[in-house]
């Protein structure tokens, strides 16, 4: 395993245990969330460029698109529920509230 290919799994095992550790908070989760899909991405693209496989390095393309809507979504919805509830904690939210 490279030091690039070490920096990222190391980065995005980072993101996930931020994730399992720190969970009240929605900002919180949405930027450890973040990070992995980034840390996968760059992942994903870098793997093919190290093999010299290039028609693989197409699904950075493929996940783009979902990537950057993603993140607008999550923070519309944690600002509008910080708007609504005055709280940007996950046990606030209800869905039977909803």
């Amino acid at each position: 395993m490279t030091l690039i290919h070490f920096s990222f799994c190391s980065a995005f095992i980072l993101g996930l245990t931020g994730l399992a550790l720190n969970r009240s908070p929605i900002l919180s989760i949405l930027l450890c969330l973040e990070g992995m899909l980034l840390m996968s991405m760059d992942g994903i693209v870098l793997t093919p460029l190290h093999l010299t496989i290039y028609l693989s390095s197409m699904m950075l393309y493929i996940m783009l698109p979902f990537a950057a809507p993603e993140a607008a979504t999550g923070l519309s919805l944690n600002s509008d529920h910080y708007t609504t509830h005055g709280t940007d904690k996950l046990f606030s939210l209800n869905l039977l509230e909803c």
